[in-house]
């Protein structure tokens, strides 16, 4: 991503400085930060428009900057099933210590650890680059993915509301998309989503992990309770989607329990989801070491576990992906949640699935050692 040149942006309506109040100090109690924010050298970045700081978000840094583009292009060789992204945030208050993204804010000069969940890259002018984008007779209206880094219904979207603009722009421009989120805001934009479906694709997804209230406030913090996810799923069913629930990661002796997925199944086939996918925990480098920190600190006794499944791949064994499948493929069935091509992990390609990791069940049904074998 590129970034233009310019140094100074018009305020956010009702931030502006109040009068006779502190340097720095806005009229809506934000704070601009002055000679103890980060340089915009700090991110390679000569497009840093201003770090705000708000009573709202404490702890969090926004970082306002100004894109030159909003599409992404995904590369051919990307086992993603899509060919565009959308991203309007670098990092997340989410703070979810498995989250893959993590290593993407050292390309910042951030680290991956407590950086990601407190700095966060907002590109505020997204809705407006994007309308400019999709409006080129070039465009091709290929489906745009979002969510597919950062949450794009983090709570910063509360503050900045920019997918709103987003989802008209696409829409205008006979553009599908879908979205992907941990994030309840949604239901804000919910009926704006129902227009949109009139004229373009439009695909739903929640991506709900945890089914512990307890595990899940330590491990995903920032993010909206089980509970509150599940209403959003419900919300949009309501209204005609049909919502896929992404349960993933499935963390080994955390949540693969019979106890936790059935317990999992049950909720979100009484949310109304049509769909669910699932995937066992991944680690790559920035997110595993911070994952790690996290067991040391909550689930001792499992940390030397984890090391040996991942000290040599960022992925769970396939010896522990064809247990999980067996586990869990029945349950889809049972609650009728299968889609049309469920897989434990993306397409190695787009279109063709013949090389895809994930193993079938006939496979599956061949490595039957048991879970203390594989973990």
């Amino acid at each position: 991503m590129r970034w233009n040149q310019q140094s100074t942006l018009t305020p956010t309506p009702g931030t502006e400085s109040a009068p006779g109040s502190a340097p720095g100090t806005t009229a809506a109690g934000t704070t601009v930060a002055g000679n103890d924010a980060p340089p915009a050298e700090l991110f390679g970045l000569k497009g840093l428009v201003r770090s705000v700081r708000t009573p709202e978000f404490a702890g969090v840094t926004f970082h306002e900057v100004l894109a030159k583009s909003a599409l992404n292009k995904v590369p051919a060789a990307s086992s993603m099933p899509f060919t565009w992204t959308i991203n309007p945030y670098r990092g997340c208050s989410h703070a979810c210590v498995y989250c893959f993204a993590r290593s993407t804010h050292r390309y910042l000069d951030l680290d991956s650890g407590e950086d990601f969940d407190r700095q966060v890259i907002v590109k505020v002018n997204t809705p407006e680059v994007l309308a400019a984008e999709v409006a080129k007779p070039k465009w091709s209206r290929e489906l745009v993915a979002l969510g597919t880094n950062t949450d794009p219904y983090q709570r910063a979207e509360g503050r900045y509301a920019l997918m709103p603009g987003i989802i008209t722009a696409l829409a205008e421009h006979g553009t599908p998309m879908s979205v992907l989120t941990k994030g309840t805001l949604l239901r804000r934009d919910l009926p704006l989503l129902a227009r949109a479906k009139e004229d373009v694709d439009v695909e739903i997804s929640m991506s709900i992990a945890v089914y512990d209230d307890a595990l899940q406030q330590t491990i995903e913090p920032g993010t909206p309770t089980t509970t509150a996810r599940l209403a959003t799923v419900k919300a949009a069913a309501n209204l005609g989607f049909k919502v896929t629930v992404f349960l993933m990661p499935v963390m080994p002796k955390l949540t693969d329990s019979m106890e936790h997925l059935d317990t999992a199944f049950r909720a979100i086939k009484e949310a109304g989801a049509s769909r669910v996918v699932y995937g066992a925990l991944h680690l790559r480098p920035g997110a595993r070491e911070w994952f790690f920190t996290w067991l040391e600190r909550e689930h001792p006794d499992l940390l030397p576990r984890y090391r040996r499944m991942y000290a040599k791949s960022s992925y769970a064994s396939k010896e522990y992906r064809a247990w999980l499948s067996r586990r869990i493929n029945p349950l889809i069935d049972a609650y009728d949640l299968r889609g049309s091509s469920d897989d434990d992990y993306p397409k190695t390609k787009r279109g063709d699935r013949t090389n895809s990791p994930s193993l079938n069940q006939t496979q599956a049904a061949s490595l039957t050692p048991p879970q203390e074998a594989l973990f």
